[in-house]
């Protein structure tokens, strides 16, 4: 609970703690009204300051000028109890509404680690760290082992594994060598390396990113208020019915007199407040979002959960989403009878390489370091080790290619790790990120509840992307895409789509917050998502489930049929009693009861969104 309303929260408490006050002391006349008038004021003057600050702006009708003009009439009439009750009723409902609806991107904290706070500027042969916003096009950087890339550029000394997670998310480190390009926010995790850059700090890809972030949210279009959509009709409707049963009848000479039918009206504008409405609503979209976290699902704000029972299209991440994000040994293949794995585990035992820690923690048994000898490592292709006094080569298909050993062609998802000796190869290992068991199921689920088209986004290959794509039945699979370029996906396919429905993102990566924050739903894996992305997200799947988008959607679904049979429920009670007031068969007590009791019978409505769904 925020600063703000943890504040309405005390200002209620103060005008209900007044106001059963001046119930009680009711037979003081003085103290009474003191009481009275003070709980109103502490609970309502920001809806009458609000009323008026609208309608001189030229914004008349809305909920806010509704509550003021009815309390008023309340007063008028001298039902002052229900004036107050109206107007206390009236921000309960707006507390509920603001809690469920929150704040759903609070802060960028990790995002903001990718910004680098220096560069290494090479000035004469002679070293100097500077602001990277003072490095201009075509100057040379040294970056460190360890270092983030401050700016993008074409590597022209030295070779390394740099951890590109950050801006592609794919968790692979990737080889770099003279002549490659390199972009801000890798980090450099081997070799010294000099860069020429090729983009000022401004235009380079980490501070893209952040930028990306920081505006892509306020062009993504906000579901509006219920409340205040329905005010926009509902107000201007009971004002102006009010003002006709005030005069119109005298004026087609009726014989009650006009004091009366002005009381007639003023009784009509408390008995219309929808107070019943304003709680109940909100409290059913909460009832969703307890029911949604019970099924580990984090549903943000009630506009969402409108949002997400009209979803059409769903896109996805890759890394994190459909595959586990970890990396670990899925096959291994032996030529003859040398133990491969052994083999690779004793040689890449001294490896700090994802891949290489894969195959040892696979390996699983304890390592004998002296049967280990000479180790020599060949940046981007593998390593040559003596183990028990033999030379063994062990690494990727160019390793095996530079030394003239022909390798076997393999289909795979993953990567292939050759061991040879003898110039033989001995066998092969498949190092892969797994794909998720529920990511098998995902779509068919999707397509259920009624999603026509699924889409994967990724920085991966082309050949990686399609096979796993056609795996788990994506129906559209785009790779080798950077941030920006998902973002631009994103909104081409929000663009392209023929219909009203709603087109939702499922990340998971630092990279994703951008994308999150773009589409019209941004869904983010929580158990090892990034900071940043759940932040930038408007639902967070706890337990990195992707099968639960079907199950939010079916959610969603219930909750909006549980909001329309309270809405219902409550303006039809409504209707009836605003008869009965224009004809003066209800008293103000009659109908304020009347709105509480529908209340509650909303709240048990809405008590059923909070049972699980199969």
């Amino acid at each position: 609970m925020n600063k703000k309303m943890k504040q309405n929260l005390i200002k209620i408490l103060i005008s209900l703690i007044m106001f059963v006050l001046a119930i009680v002391l009711k037979e003081n006349t003085y103290i009474y009204y003191v009481l009275s008038f003070s709980s109103y004021l502490v609970v309502g003057w920001d809806v009458i300051f609000s009323s008026a600050k609208k309608t001189l702006n030229g914004r008349l009708f809305d909920e806010d000028f509704l509550m003021t003009i009815a309390t008023f009439g309340a007063f008028y009439i001298g039902e002052l109890t229900e004036g107050v009750m109206v107007m206390l009723l009236f921000q309960i409902g707006e507390l509920f509404q603001s809690y469920a609806v929150g704040k759903s991107r609070q802060s960028i904290t990790e995002l903001m680690n990718i910004r680098p706070d220096y560069a290494n500027l090479m000035v004469d042969g002679n070293e100097e760290k500077v602001d990277p916003d003072d490095v201009e096009v075509g100057s040379t950087i040294l970056i460190k082992p360890g270092e983030k890339v401050p700016i993008d550029g074409i590597i022209i000394k030295g070779s390394s594994y740099v951890d590109t997670s950050a801006i592609t998310g794919e968790s692979v480190p990737r080889s770099l060598e003279i002549g490659d390009e390199i972009l801000s926010g890798f980090i450099n995790q081997s070799g010294l390396i000099e860069v020429r850059t090729t983009k000022e700090f401004d235009e380079s890809t980490a501070s893209k990113i952040l930028e990306l972030v920081e505006n892509a949210s306020s062009s993504k279009a906000k579901t509006e208020n219920f409340i205040t959509k329905f005010a926009r009709y509902y107000t201007p409707a009971v004002v102006i019915g009010a003002v006709l049963l005030a005069f119109l009848p005298t004026i087609l000479g009726s014989d009650l007199g006009l004091n009366m039918w002005i009381k007639r009206a003023c009784s009509l504008l408390v008995i219309s407040c929808p107070c019943a409405l304003v709680i109940s609503v909100p409290l059913s979209f909460f009832g969703g979002i307890g029911g949604a976290a019970r099924e580990g699902i984090l549903i943000k704000g009630s506009n969402y959960i409108e949002s997400i029972s009209d979803i059409g299209t769903v896109v996805v991440d890759k890394t994190g989403t459909i595959t586990k994000g970890i990396f670990t040994v899925t096959q291994v293949n032996n030529f003859g009878e040398s133990d491969v794995l052994e083999l690779a585990a004793y040689g890449e035992s001294n490896s700090s390489h994802p891949i290489g820690r894969s195959i040892v923690a696979y390996y699983g048994r304890p390592i004998d370091k002296n049967l280990l000898g000479e180790v020599k490592e060949f940046a981007g292709m593998g390593l040559e080790v003596d183990i028990r006094e033999v030379s063994t080569l062990i690494g990727n298909e160019r390793l095996m290619t530079s030394r003239g050993i022909d390798t076997p062609k393999v289909d795979s998802i993953g990567s292939l790790v050759f061991v040879a000796q003898h110039n033989e190869i001995l066998g092969y290992l498949q190092v892969s990120d797994e794909i998720k068991e529920e990511s098998y199921t995902f779509v068919n689920k999707l397509k259920m509840q009624g999603v026509k088209d699924t889409i994967m986004l990724t920085g991966d290959r082309k050949e990686i992307a399609n096979k796993i794509g056609a795996k788990v039945a994506i129906d559209n699979v785009r790779y080798e895409l950077l941030p920006q370029d998902k973002v631009s996906e994103i909104e081409k396919i929000i663009s392209d789509k023929n219909d009203d429905k709603k087109v939702a993102f499922v990340g998971d990566g630092i990279n994703d917050a951008p994308v999150l924050a773009r589409a019209d739903i941004g869904i983010a894996m929580g158990a090892i998502g990034s900071d940043a992305a759940i932040e930038a997200a408007d639902i967070v799947i706890m337990d990195d489930d992707i099968s639960k988008i079907a199950k939010a959607i079916k959610i969603s679904r219930r909750t909006m049929a549980i909001v329309w049979q309270n809405i219902i429920f409550a303006l039809g009670i409504k209707i009836v009693f605003l008869g009965l007031g224009a004809f003066g068969k209800a008293e103000l007590f009659e109908a304020v009861f009347a709105d509480v009791g529908v209340a509650f019978i909303a709240i048990l409505n809405a008590m059923r969104a909070l049972k699980r769904v199969k």
